[in-house]
C-alpha cells in the first residue's frame, strides 16, 4: 500500500509541474540597451570606408602635333679641367757638400759659425787619416756613466742590432762597441743604419793616424761653393745628402 500511495503522489506532482509550465505567463521582454550619450559607439571597419566613387575619369587629352620647326638649343662650351701642377719636392732640389779637412775642432768650430749663414744644417765629422789602417770600426761615443751606456746597450738591443760590446776601461769607458769591418763601406753601411734608427754610431779608420774634422752642410739657394772655400780655407766638395747624419 505504501508504494502504491509513492507511485500516485510522484504522478500527481509530475501532473502539477506539467500542467504549470503550459499554463505560465510568457517573461517580458528584456528592455532595449540605450548607450551613453557621451560614449562614442563602436563602428564596424565596412561601416567607416568610404564607398568607391563611379565617376569615370576624364579622358586624356593628346594635343595636336605642331608643325613648326623645333629650334636646337646651342651645346654648352665644353670647358677643360686643368690639373694642378704636382707639388715640388723640397728634397728633390737640395745641395749638400761636404767641407774640410780642418786640423782641429777648433778651426771646424769657427767654420761652422761662418757656414751657418749660407747653409740650412752643418754636421761635424771626424775620420782617422794616416797610417797603417787595419780595417773599420763603428762605435757610440761615450755614455756620461756606466749606468747611460748599459741603458744605451739596451735601447740597441730592442732594436734589432746585435755585435756590439760596451767598453769598461781606458780612455774610450763607457763607449759602445758595434763591430769591426775590412773596408770603408761596410762600416759606413753599419753605421748609417744605426743613425738612422736614432743612434749617433760613427765609423772610423783602425790603427796609427791623425783624426781630421769635416762639416757636412745642407747649402742654402744663396751658397756658392768657391765664396765658401775663400772664407773657411778649405775645399767644399759636393756629397750626396743621403750621407747626411
Amino acid at each position: 500500500m505504501l508504494a502504491r500511495a509513492l507511485v500516485v503522489l510522484l504522478l500527481v506532482l509530475n501532473f502539477g509541474v506539467a500542467a504549470w509550465w503550459t499554463l505560465r505567463a510568457p517573461p517580458a521582454p528584456a528592455p532595449a540597451f540605450v548607450p551613453p550619450t557621451d560614449v562614442a559607439r563602436l563602428q564596424l571597419v565596412s561601416e567607416t570606408r568610404p564607398a568607391p566613387s563611379r565617376t569615370p575619369a576624364p579622358a586624356a587629352m593628346t594635343p595636336p602635333a605642331s608643325t613648326a620647326p623645333t629650334a636646337t638649343p646651342p651645346a654648352a662650351p665644353v670647358i677643360a679641367a686643368t690639373t694642378p701642377p704636382a707639388p715640388i719636392d723640397a728634397t728633390a732640389a737640395a745641395r749638400c757638400y761636404s767641407v774640410g779637412p780642418f786640423a782641429d775642432s777648433g778651426a771646424a768650430s769657427n767654420a761652422r759659425e761662418v757656414l751657418m749663414a749660407v747653409a740650412t744644417r752643418v754636421v761635424p765629422r771626424e775620420q782617422r787619416t794616416g797610417g797603417n789602417a787595419r780595417g773599420w770600426r763603428v762605435l757610440l761615443p761615450s755614455a756620461a756613466s756606466a749606468e747611460d751606456a748599459a741603458a744605451t746597450a739596451q735601447r740597441i738591443a730592442a732594436a734589432g742590432f746585435n755585435d756590439y760590446f760596451i767598453v769598461r776601461q781606458g780612455d774610450e769607458a763607457n763607449s759602445i762597441a758595434l763591430g769591426r769591418y775590412r773596408n770603408e763601406e761596410g762600416a759606413r753601411r753599419r753605421a748609417d743604419s744605426l743613425v738612422a734608427a736614432g743612434f749617433p754610431a760613427r765609423a772610423e779608420p783602425l790603427g796609427d793616424g791623425r783624426i781630421s774634422v769635416w762639416l757636412d752642410l745642407v747649402a742654402k739657394p744663396e751658397f756658392d761653393p768657391s765664396r765658401a772655400e775663400a772664407a773657411v780655407q778649405v775645399p767644399a766638395r759636393p756629397l750626396d745628402c743621403a750621407r747626411m747624419r
